[in-house]
């Protein structure tokens, strides 16, 4: 971690801004693009101050970094990107990508994400992420040079590899299983706060209804109009608390958010994983059947039916020459088949140890991560209480004094 890029050089994603222009298709569009600043750490603790360098990038440019990130390095478990478009909010929330409150919350997103790759011991040192960072032209094509598309598996081989596999590796369908129930569960909490934040905008907006009764009662009365008028005031001030405080809760949505995407990225090492082994059990059973053909050739008997040994059966054996020849290339097949069983075997392997090494850093890095999140929601919430009470308190002073 000591040579992570994060601890070299400071990356903020500082400004986002609605531009027009033309896509691929030469169609008229409306996009966001975000600026990119770095600046480096080092020249800074010697005195210095290190210029700042600047780039733009759209959300598109993101989800080509994250694509190719995700190809390149298919044990780790990428960090996320935070959402497109708004989803699980509360009625009084735009859904709308082009919102001003949205972006900024997508900003500090495509922020995170960023320091999440520059911190990771691994991902920190790609060319192409750098490049990401520094290089302002050009860097599309750099991505398309390494082929990385070519290396992507479809969706149709995971899922015939999914049902397929005969030896699945129990660590990973338990960790499969559990980003599954993890996903759920962040999905229903997510549910269940957007509620609740409906019905708790209803309860702060009915202040507004004691503050506007309150306030129009005084204007009858003489003895009691500035204590009336006085708990007006407060009712309206607590009233209109609620835009702000709904808008900070969501940043801590947004938190639970990026792992309910990051339950994806655990699923996507796990599919690998299962394509890895479904590969190396269909050449295993491919050596096998080799294997036991070049047997059947040698000895000259048949173990299983197959229409080859029917045919013999009934238009003749083959020639000495003829089984000779096809024993020598079954032998060479073999021979090529065993290297690469053993190739295989030592790329699982090898999958396996950095996969699991990188889950093991996941797996502390939520931890640390929800419980802080949860931790600063709940004081929020008890902030929030404080504050109604303290509302009803001085309410109930300025009764007190009428």
């Amino acid at each position: 971690m000591e040579d992570c890029l994060a601890k070299k050089m400071e990356i903020t994603v500082s400004e986002a801004e609605k531009r027009t222009g033309r896509n691929a298709m030469n169609i008229q569009e409306t996009y966001t693009a975000y600026l990119i600043e770095t600046r480096a750490v080092e020249s800074q603790s010697e005195g210095q101050c290190a210029p700042v360098e600047s780039l733009w990038r759209r959300y598109s440019e993101f989800e080509l970094l994250r694509n190719y990130l995700s190809v390149t390095y298919p044990h780790i478990v990428v960090p996320p990107l935070p959402e497109k478009r708004a989803d699980f909010v509360w009625h009084k929330l735009s859904a709308d990508n082009m919102d001003p409150d949205f972006v900024e919350r997508r900003r500090i997103g495509l922020e995170n994400f960023l320091l999440r790759v520059a911190s990771h011991p691994v991902l920190c040192q790609d060319k192409i992420f750098y490049a990401f960072l520094m290089q302002e032209s050009g860097w599309k094509e750099m991505v398309n040079e390494t082929g990385f598309q070519l290396k992507a598996d479809s969706r149709l081989k995971a899922l015939n590899a999914t049902f397929r596999v005969k030896n699945p590796d129990k660590r990973f369908t338990e960790l499969k299983h559990y980003s599954d129930e993890l996903q759920s569960v962040i999905s229903h909490l997510l549910r269940v706060r957007a509620r609740v934040a409906d019905r708790l905008y209803g309860v702060y907006k009915v202040h507004g209804n004691y503050g506007r009764v309150f306030s129009e009662w005084s204007a009858i009365e003489k003895e009691m109009g500035d204590g009336l008028q006085s708990a007006g005031h407060h009712m309206d001030v607590y009233a209109a608390s609620i835009d702000d405080i709904l808008e900070e809760e969501e940043h801590y949505a947004d938190q639970l958010k990026e792992y309910l995407f990051y339950a994806e990225a655990l699923r996507a090492v796990c599919r690998k994983h299962e394509l890895m082994q479904y590969d190396l059990e269909m050449a295993a059973q491919d050596l096998t059947s080799k294997k036991q053909q070049c047997e059947e050739l040698a000895t000259g008997t048949v173990r299983t039916f197959s229409l080859k040994g029917m045919t013999s059966k009934l238009f003749g054996q083959e020639t000495p020459e003829q089984r000779e020849a096809k024993i020598k290339v079954l032998e060479e097949q073999i021979q090529e088949g065993e290297e690469q069983l053993k190739s295989k075997n030592l790329e699982g392997r090898d999958f396996v140890k950095s996969a699991w090494a990188d889950i093991e850093r996941f797996k502390e890095q939520k931890n640390h991560d929800l419980k802080e999140a949860l931790i600063s929601y709940a004081v929020m919430q008890i902030s929030m209480c404080k504050k109604g009470i303290q509302v009803w308190t001085n309410a109930k002073e300025c009764f007190s004094k009428m």
